[in-house]
């Protein structure tokens, strides 16, 4: 029997910052609110299946609409897991991950700008998706 392969190329449209910060992620979520005027709720814990088979889950606070959403991930696994897994293993360094997509967060330098106004957060980078390898992680 002969097998075939489905190949799917998926279409990254969104920006992923990476976020330096000490706080606990729900007085993040909340400095988010403030800032940048969103509405950040908990949401279910973000389930990923790595390729060594694990399946880790993240804290994930999520705003989203029909045109927007937002989501801020902790990067590392809940201790509840076991595994000290990293969502984007390529930087441990990050405590948080932000997904901001949608034409409210289309100019990237103004919404970094109002990310390095908080006092919290101590560093904000964006993360290009062209060289990142777990981009997959973050298809919903």
């Amino acid at each position: 029997m002969k097998k075939k392969r489905l190949d799917i190329e998926y279409t990254f449209d969104f920006e992923l910052y990476g976020i330096i910060s000490t706080v606990k992620a729900y007085k993040l979520a909340w400095e988010l609110n403030h800032v940048l005027g969103s509405k950040l709720i908990k949401a279910e814990d973000y389930e990923v299946m790595h390729k060594n088979k694990a399946v880790n889950n993240y804290l994930h606070y999520a705003q989203i609409s029909e045109v927007n959403s937002l989501k801020l991930f902790k990067n590392k696994s809940n201790e509840e897991s076991g595994a000290k897994d990293f969502l984007v293993p390529e930087h441990p360094h990050f405590d948080f991950i932000l997904l901001a997509h949608g034409e409210a967060f289309a100019d990237s330098n103004r919404l970094q700008e109002l990310l390095r106004n908080i006092p919290s957060i101590e560093l904000v980078a964006f993360i290009p998706l062209a060289a990142l390898k777990a981009k997959e992680n973050f298809i919903f």
